[in-house]
């Protein structure tokens, strides 16, 4: 690959034909030995320095701008998305805080210069005007108070259920769905389904979306339930630590998971593998 922004261009113009290409001997000069001076439109200096003509001093520079001075732009992947989280999880002497993140929710209010601009027995129609105005902002900004007051009432909600899993991981997330959060904060599951979406929290164990945290469960041998995050990180485990000359089957996982007292059917290990991206047993073995 090219060092310099020299080299770069350079070996673009190697792959122009010098018989149907006007002034390509005078570019690649250019190029070698006076960018400086291209950049700083110093015409002149090249022209005396190359002993050329206007015209092709023209044509020369127009080659030049033809090419790309960042060609690896072109097959480059998307720049990063930046993730900013809504929520801020932290353990603050023993006890999990929730708090918005200030830079997600940005503190609003009326401009007490306009507010004070309206007279209340005014009914001409610049005052009518502010008056209608300024009552849409006032009802703006509480909507966006309900908003970030119910946000941090499901942070906390969903934070409560899943204590587990800020404390040790994945393996003990608990099932949790839409119906039990809205049950909790008196509000409809449409409410909650809404206000999770594209919702991140910033925790110990990194920025995780809202919906993370929800998923279904499986009955557990003593009564009890098992979440579908849970089994998934429970199989991801088991096969990371598998013997790499005998990779456990479908069969053997959900057998392993029933000795822990997680009933599950081997086309359900398969779901929740493919899930995870994990190949099968003897396509993991191929590939160790």
């Amino acid at each position: 690959g090219a060092r310099t922004l020299s080299e770069c261009l350079s070996a673009q113009l190697q792959q122009f034909d010098p018989d149907k290409t006007p002034a390509l001997a005078s570019a690649r000069e250019i190029v070698a030995r006076h960018l400086d001076a291209l950049g700083r439109r110093d015409y002149g200096k090249i022209m005396r320095k190359l002993k050329i003509g206007e015209e092709e001093m023209e044509l020369a520079a127009a080659l030049i701008r033809s090419l790309n001075p960042r060609p690896g732009s072109q097959i480059a992947g998307p720049p990063p998305a930046y993730i900013v989280p809504d929520v801020f999880v932290r353990k603050y002497r023993g006890a999990w805080r929730v708090e918005l993140n200030p830079e997600s929710t940005p503190r609003l209010r009326v401009n007490p210069y306009y507010a004070g601009l309206v007279k209340r027995a005014d009914d001409s129609a610049d005052n009518n005007y502010l008056k209608n105005h300024l009552q849409e902002a006032r009802w703006f900004i509480k909507s966006l108070q309900n908003r970030n007051d119910t946000l941090l009432k499901v942070a906390s909600c969903i934070v409560e259920r899943q204590r587990a899993f800020l404390e040790y991981g994945e393996e003990s997330m608990k099932p949790l769905v839409l119906r039990e959060v809205a049950d909790a904060v008196s509000m409809h599951e449409s409410t909650i389904s809404r206000i999770t979406t594209q919702k991140y929290l910033h925790t110990p164990r990194g920025i995780c979306e809202f919906k993370y945290f929800f998923s279904s469960h499986v009955g557990t041998a003593d009564g009890g339930e098992c979440s579908a995050t849970a089994i998934r990180a429970k199989i991801r485990k088991l096969i990371g630590t598998e013997d790499p000359v005998h990779p456990l089957s479908d069969s053997k996982i959900a057998e392993l998971l029933s000795r822990e007292g997680i009933p599950v059917a081997r086309r359900t290990v398969a779901k929740y593998r493919e899930a995870i991206s994990l190949p099968p047993s003897n396509e993991r073995k191929h590939l160790r």
